[in-house]
């Protein structure tokens, strides 16, 4: 199977670790997504989201720098998981958010890549920013 990686780099008027939280609160994620997300900001713990069309294990956790997911779609073969990694860093005015998700199949990559953009940054951009 032919994959492909996404990167995106974004500027967010927010501190890291208020970013870190909105990820990995399961109560702030469901406010910024709309939708109930199980997750735990514990390494090697399961999650779901997008309505459980997404479910994966966290890999690592370093509070306010860092969050690595193993992450899987429903309309992945069997067995096959992409990594995403949030790399957060402090900037003048607030946090630039490095997301990488390597592995993404090739058939998979234009829905992935803009669901990152609208579905997903946008409202947790709003979320942070209000």
């Amino acid at each position: 199977m032919k994959t492909r990686n996404i990167e995106h780099k974004i500027l967010f008027r927010a501190t890291p670790q208020a970013i870190y939280n909105a990820l990995m609160n399961q109560k702030q994620h469901a406010q910024f997504t709309g939708e109930r997300a199980p997750i735990r900001a514990k390494a090697g713990v399961p999650f779901s989201g997008g309505g459980r069309h997404i479910t994966g294990i966290t890999l690592d956790l370093k509070p306010g720098k860092r969050i690595v997911h193993a992450w899987r779609s429903q309309n992945r073969p069997d067995g096959h998981c992409s990594i995403a990694a949030f790399a957060l860093a402090a900037e003048s005015g607030g946090t630039r958010l490095r997301l990488t998700q390597i592995g993404v199949p090739s058939n998979d990559y234009e829905w992935k890549n803009n669901g990152w953009r609208m579905p997903y940054r946008q409202p947790l951009k709003e979320f942070l920013e209000k």
